[in-house]
């Protein structure tokens, strides 16, 4: 089942943010992951939520996604994107 991995975004250090965007794709992309969202328009409907970045990546199972946001590929990149900016992540089982 495909899982997804959500995650709003709000940077604070757009150069720091810049080099997390060219190292993190190539370790979704190692993951069996492709990015669904990435940026873009927010439109804000319902219940006070008006986020400024979305992202959205999707794997092929909730388990591969854990693999990958744990992964030492990762590690560098989400160092960097912690200290870029703040963010809320969740990952969530598809239909």
């Amino acid at each position: 089942m495909a899982a997804y991995l959500i995650a709003e975004v709000e940077i604070t250090d757009p150069k720091a943010y810049e080099e997390y965007r060219q190292i993190a794709p190539a370790t979704i992309a190692q993951y069996g992951g492709r990015y669904v969202v990435r940026g873009g328009a927010v439109e804000a409907k319902e219940g006070g939520w008006a986020p400024s970045r979305m992202v959205v990546v999707e794997f092929a199972s909730l388990d591969q996604a854990r693999k990958w946001y744990h992964s030492p590929e990762y590690a560098p990149a989400l160092a960097i994107r912690t200290r870029a900016g703040n963010s809320k992540v969740i990952l969530v089982e598809g239909v």
